[in-house]
């Protein structure tokens, strides 16, 4: 009863750090000389290429990426994984396998984990190994979505769980199996991005789920910026979440990213101005002409827009076919999380968010939420236009002494949590997660400002 009482609480406040993965696209807008350039489509590797480590060349050769001897060694182990997967094909169990519980030992290859600090290339190695996979079956999601999407299938198959006329509660039933079978039908190459576990309600799954995942022969790729040790650092009920760990290494080769580089804040800005200073520059101004500028090149009028999400309505004031105008506060400071942030990113390829404020662990919500957003409009490759009182390397201020509102009291009186007690340190409460995920915000913002992340936003429509 506590733990439903502590989800309830969660997802009221939209405490879930997450952001789905699904289509990119690639167009490039000049704001200052008022044209555009379409680009077609490309895959980032060519159909003649055979395998990660010869399209790792290409790319170095065209000039697309710059030779570095870490990524080197990495891309070496995706060509290993590669190539065990050649001729491979897990087997479902047939009918007759589960009635008479007959299980084939069909070993499957040794995936990877691959961990390292923000903007080293582990998603760039990972999305060039995925287009080199001839796979069918195969798929490329956000760990985050892919739990959203675990919990929205426990829930519609519970529903179907009948009750026995003569007794008052429904016979146990493991759900866990027959999704885990439904998804492995669906894609038995599953490359995560961003693998992190931040949510109580994830971590007591994990172990049960990923075992019936690898009994059905799936194979794992997975980039993060912890190490598996390191996963739901300080969470609550940690020790129930540890023999995962386990089930990971034993299936996964863990390997680490880590030059010291950060490509994304190395990457040169664009000509064009999208993050605007307040105290620098008259943002309102400067903000109002890119919006007019963008609602010239729409098919619409300037006028509010409702989104309905999950059965919700969710009004935005003003918004111009795909390009919605939005304050910090419209964004962040309602109870939204990642199921919304992702229509937003389906419904409109340009977001100007204005007004973010410096933000600190008393508006802990409010970060967790601008987190999940970048990392939804990231992962879209959606372009964005901000406004700010301090430069975005400035937005978080790391002092966890900030944090004295009355909510962590509440919640940990909610879930018996007395102050001595190991659960107390809990990231929760500390916002250890927040600071730790911020790195991953700031490096993202660099990257959005550059004239080739807006030349992505269509690359995989």
């Amino acid at each position: 009863m506590v733990y439903a009482r502590y989800l309830m609480r969660l997802n009221y406040k939209c405490f879930f750090i997450s952001s789905p993965v699904f289509i990119r696209t690639n167009c490039y807008i000049s704001i200052n000389n008022y044209s555009t350039k379409n680009v077609t489509y490309r895959n980032m590797v060519n159909d003649n290429v055979e395998g990660p480590a010869a399209a790792y060349d290409m790319q170095i050769q065209q000039g697309e990426l710059k030779e570095d001897k870490h990524q080197r060694k990495i891309i070496e182990h995706f060509q290993e994984v590669f190539d065990s997967l050649q001729n491979y094909e897990p087997s479902l169990p047939t009918i007759l396998d589960k009635i008479f519980s007959i299980k084939r030992n069909n070993p499957s290859p040794k995936g990877l984990y691959l961990y390292g600090a923000v903007g080293g290339g582990k998603t760039m190695l990972m999305d060039l190994f995925f287009s080199c996979c001839k796979i069918q079956k195969k798929k490329r999601v956000h760990f985050h979505s892919f739990m959203l999407d675990v919990h929205s299938r426990i829930h519609e198959l519970k529903k179907t769980i009948k009750r026995v006329t003569d007794q008052n509660k429904p016979q146990p039933f493991d759900v866990i199996r027959p999704i885990a079978e439904d998804i492995s039908r669906e894609s038995w190459l599953i490359c995560f991005d961003e693998f992190q576990v931040t949510d109580v309600a994830d971590a007591m799954i994990l172990k049960r789920l990923f075992i019936e995942l690898f009994s059905c022969g799936i194979v794992i790729i997975a980039t993060s910026n912890r190490s598996p040790d390191d996963l739901y650092k300080n969470g609550l009920q940690r020790s129930n979440f540890v023999p995962f760990i386990k089930v990971l290494k034993d299936h996964c080769k863990v390997i680490s990213l880590d030059s010291g580089i950060d490509y994304r804040i190395q990457s040169p800005k664009g000509q064009d101005r999208i993050y605007f200073i307040k105290p620098e520059v008259n943002a309102e101004e400067k903000m109002n002409n890119i919006f007019k500028f963008l609602c010239s090149m729409e098919n619409d009028i300037i006028r509010p827009r409702v989104l309905t999400i999950m059965g919700r309505n969710v009004t935005f004031n003003k918004t111009c076919g795909q390009v919605i105008d939005a304050t910090f506060s419209e964004l962040c400071a309602r109870p939204l999380g990642a199921s919304d942030y992702l229509e937003l990113s389906q419904a409109f390829h340009t977001i100007l968010i204005r007004d973010v404020p410096q933000l600190s662990l008393k508006q802990k919500s409010e970060a967790r939420r601008f987190i999940t957003l970048i990392d939804t409009l990231y992962d879209n490759r959606v372009r964005v236009v901000l406004s700010s009182d301090v430069p975005h390397t400035e937005l978080f201020l790391r002092d966890k002494n900030l944090d004295t509102s009355d909510e962590n009291r509440v919640l940990m009186d909610d879930l018996n949590i007395t102050a001595d007690s190991e659960n107390a340190t809990s990231n929760i409460f500390t916002g250890d997660e927040e600071i730790f995920a911020f790195d991953r915000t700031i490096s993202r913002l660099s990257e959005m400002q550059t004239q080739d992340y807006w030349q992505q936003w269509d690359k995989r429509r």
